[in-house]
């Protein structure tokens, strides 16, 4: 009888040295995502907070912290199968979890709501949409590894079960990205502010901000296209299209552009907000914006190089990084071809040369 008491012992102490070795593996105070389940206190606050083991049988269960059994105080109590913790402190932050027989039940994590002065500066969003469809993209940029995650919408603000939560994949370069959809109409003009509630774990604080603001001010397009270049007289018209991403039609959604131009002989650059720009341009960029509520301007596109002369036309084969006229779907065959010729003359008269010294 002594020796199976025994051996039940071993085994029930190896399966908790295996949960145990679980926990420690995970890093309890290195979250990269939201938990299941947490529970959010004051600090040092009489009311205590639950945490509960989320289990559907009955029967008692064992606490632990992190990676140890649980010292229970006048600040941490068992209630039948959940705890109770009040005058909660930073040493008391992180990962309790509930077991029966070695096998751990769940577990729930106590954070700690962050005063303003524990808010760190570089917790700010930056939000903007692309057209007056219905999504608009989120950045937050922060040094550290954080779970963050945005919603919109007053269920998100008051932080209820009800909101619709948007994760960031593990961020780039400290960048969390973000997109969301909302349900605003583009026809019709806004008179409800957008409310977007972000919430962050950061070194077991957790953090909620609500930023508040109207979408037409946070419109910004991407880059539009360069098309063609043509001359006009002293001028060239130089054809700027909206992106593909910007909202239809665009005889409601209108953008407006600006062109910046390099000239050919001084290399001094100027401004055009009409599509005319200087004959003698080498270079040029666009960038566009939302003429109606000023929007942001987008980014500009890359430089691309200006083609006019007859000679030149040939080099249009590359209309990413070059601006020219319209020309017949031929004239580019008839280019290729004649580039071709060339190259054949160019090896007869090196194979002749070479001869002629081998002779």
């Amino acid at each position: 009888m002594s020796l199976q008491c025994n051996l039940i012992q071993m085994m029930t102490l190896s399966l908790w040295i295996c949960g145990l070795l679980c926990i420690s593996l995970t890093g309890a105070h290195e979250l990269k995502h939201f938990p299941k389940h947490f529970v959010v206190a004051k600090h040092n606050v009489a009311n205590p907070v639950t945490l509960t083991c989320h289990t559907e049988t009955n029967g008692p269960v064992t606490w632990m912290f992190d990676e140890d059994f649980l010292d229970f105080n006048g600040n941490i109590k068992q209630n039948g199968q959940n705890l109770s913790v009040s005058m909660v402190d930073k040493p008391m932050l992180g990962e309790y979890s509930c077991w029966r027989g070695g096998e751990m039940l769940s577990s729930t994590y106590l954070l700690l709501e962050a005063d303003a002065k524990d808010v760190p500066d570089s917790f700010s969003i930056k939000h903007w949409a692309k057209s007056y469809d219905c999504n608009l993209s989120c950045e937050w940029i922060h040094e550290k590894q954080t779970a963050v995650r945005l919603g919109l919408g007053p269920d998100c603000k008051k932080g209820m079960k009800s909101c619709h939560w948007v994760s960031s994949d593990q961020p780039v370069h400290g960048r969390f990205h973000f997109e969301l959809s909302h349900s605003l109409s583009p026809y019709t003009e806004e008179s409800t502010m957008l409310q977007l509630t972000a919430e962050a774990i950061v070194d077991d604080y957790f953090i909620r901000k609500t930023f508040e603001f109207y979408l037409r001010d946070i419109i910004k397009p991407d880059s539009p296209q360069i098309g063609k270049c043509e001359k006009e007289g002293e001028n060239l018209n130089v054809t700027v299209n909206a992106p593909s991403s910007w909202s239809t039609p665009q005889s409601f959604f209108s953008l407006e552009h600006q062109i910046e131009y390099v000239l050919q002989d001084n290399g001094k650059p100027g401004l055009s907000s009409s599509a005319l720009i200087p004959k003698g341009t080498s270079k040029l960029r666009a960038r566009s914006r939302d003429p109606l509520v000023l929007s942001n301007w987008s980014e500009w596109t890359p430089w691309k190089n200006v083609i006019t002369g007859k000679k030149n036309q040939c080099k249009c084969k590359n209309t990413v990084k070059s601006c020219c006229p319209e020309l017949p779907p031929e004239f580019l065959d008839n280019c290729k071809k004649k580039r071709k010729k060339n190259r054949n003359k160019a090896a007869q008269r090196s194979q002749t040369s070479f001869k002629e010294n081998v002779q």
